[in-house]
């Protein structure tokens, strides 16, 4: 079995000759890893590509589209591989240019330019430059451009958005520059790109979209997770689609996702149509459609505890959360009750201090309480110990005051120490909202009870110490393998 492409110890080189193996194979556990371009034809492709495999003298390897393109490479017609999941190495690093990555797909670099990602990552712009251009081999104006192009086809192909409000919801800045670079890295039109394509489609919402995602894909649980934990008024499930509200840089928003044949369908209702690329890349995270399962289970399943439960749940995925304001939030609320004891103090909060949508979709009527809101309250008006309610009122001013932020480019280990030095917040707390809102893969709770519950019912140690002990072998995964131990709950 080919192992993931070698990197040198800065990270930009990719093996040419395990990359190349890849690409003859036509593995598409590669895509989105890196993309393959031909020097011959100027194009690039996903490594599965099913067109004839070029020559070995003829290709370059690129850790994004985006270098290709800025190299004068165009994507393939056949393969799409600007059609992929987002490579799950920007998901799973912490340093700073997966940071970095993380925020550019989210668009803050079309909302905020260079220098506002510059000023999130405390860095100066030229050194975000130097090191995107060190690690990724192209700057973050360009990878930001790529971003465009490709929220730019997603909705020329799978929505009826007419094509002058396609341009303006990928974030371009005029028609222009939105048909000029969808003519050099599809080389064609957007006209004639959505007349190819024969899955444009319609209905009631605003925007209905396709998902990428890598399979095996453990849909049933993952939609079970979030029906559990719904808040009403915020969240709802039907059985098969889960939908909620979204509070989003430019206005509100409502998603509704569902899972047909292994295929991710997201309907979206949004105030503001420029809002789509980082409301597609919050849904994204939920979940956790940027993951390689595949290394995840052979990983786990090297532990004889974890697999006949990776066996049972291959392709489990560990649910993420679009706002991370909202989870610390809840994540006090569920101190020391059970989910359903937190859900309900949940409802009760939004019912005093949510924000009513301009226009509800369903049962989804509500944004979940601004930090700004819940940090104006008395500890008396929760029902719940004065400290508790103390301690959610405090954390919610250090992130109104910006003290604290919780967002994609967040510096997982500062938010952690950030975090456990607030009054009434501790390690479980913090774990939970790094794993949850900064997609962290390797957190463990091993003072949690369900993970205990779940260690005594398969004939394993529970004591937290050994239960920590044991998921150091789980190390980088081990936000998977505590999904896998509350799934047997």
């Amino acid at each position: 079995m080919l192992s993931r492409p070698v990197r040198n110890t800065w990270g930009v080189q990719l093996d040419h000759e395990q990359c190349y193996r890849a690409v003859e194979s036509r593995d598409a556990r590669f895509d989105g890893w890196f993309v393959t371009a031909v020097r011959t034809t100027k194009i690039y492709c996903r490594p599965s590509c099913p067109a004839i495999s070029p020559k070995r003298q003829n290709v370059d390897f690129f850790t994004t589209g985006a270098t290709a393109q800025q190299r004068g490479y165009r994507a393939c017609k056949r393969c799409r591989p600007d059609a992929t999941p987002g490579s799950p190495e920007w998901s799973t690093r912490s340093d700073v240019v997966g940071r970095a990555m993380r925020l550019i797909a989210d668009g803050v670099v079309d909302r905020e330019g260079v220098s506002g990602l510059a000023a999130r990552l405390s860095y100066s712009e030229r050194q975000v430059h130097r090191l995107l251009t060190t690690e990724v081999g192209t700057g973050p104006i360009a990878l930001a451009r790529a971003q465009r192009a490709q929220t730019a086809r997603l909705l020329i192909e799978t929505t009826t958005l007419p094509i002058t409000q396609v341009a303006f919801a990928a974030g371009f800045s005029s028609v222009r520059q939105f048909n000029d670079t969808v003519k050099d890295v599809y080389a064609t039109t957007p006209t004639l790109l959505r007349a190819s394509c024969r899955t444009a489609v319609a209905g009631s919402a605003q925007l209905t979209i396709r998902l990428a995602v890598r399979q095996p894909f453990q849909a049933d649980r993952l939609l079970s997770f979030f029906a559990t934990r719904a808040v009403r008024g915020v969240e709802s499930f039907d059985g098969a689609r889960y939908s909620r509200s979204l509070r989003l840089d430019r206005g509100a928003g409502v998603v509704a996702m569902s899972v047909v044949d292994g295929i991710v369908h997201c309907s979206l209702w949004l105030d503001q149509i420029a809002d789509v690329q980082a409301a597609v890349q919050r849904c994204r995270r939920m979940f956790d459609l940027d993951a390689d399962p595949m290394s995840i289970d052979e990983r786990l399943a090297t532990d004889s505890l974890l697999a006949p439960l990776v066996a049972t749940r291959p392709g489990l995925r560990s649910p993420g959360h679009p706002d991370g304001a909202e989870l610390l939030t809840r994540a006090i609320l569920g101190q020391q009750v059970s989910v359903k004891g937190a859900r309900t103090l949940a409802e009760r909060l939004v019912a005093l201090c949510g924000e009513p949508l301009l226009q509800p979709v369903g049962d989804i009527t509500h944004l979940f309480p601004s930090a700004d809101a819940v940090a104006l309250r008395l500890p008396s008006d929760f029902a719940m110990p004065t400290r508790r309610g103390a301690a959610l009122i405090g954390a919610n001013q250090a992130l109104a005051d910006g003290a604290i932020s919780i967002d994609p480019g967040s510096d997982r280990d500062e938010v952690y120490h950030s975090l456990c030095g607030l009054p009434g917040i501790g390690p479980w707390t913090a774990s939970y909202v790094l794993m949850r809102s900064l997609n962290d893969p390797d957190v463990f709770l091993p003072t949690d009870i369900g993970v205990r519950n779940a260690l005594r019912g398969i004939d394993a140690e529970s004591t937290p110490r050994a239960a920590a002990d044991r998921a150091d072998g789980w190390r980088p995964w081990r936000s998977y393998a505590l999904h896998h131990l509350w799934a047997t709950l």
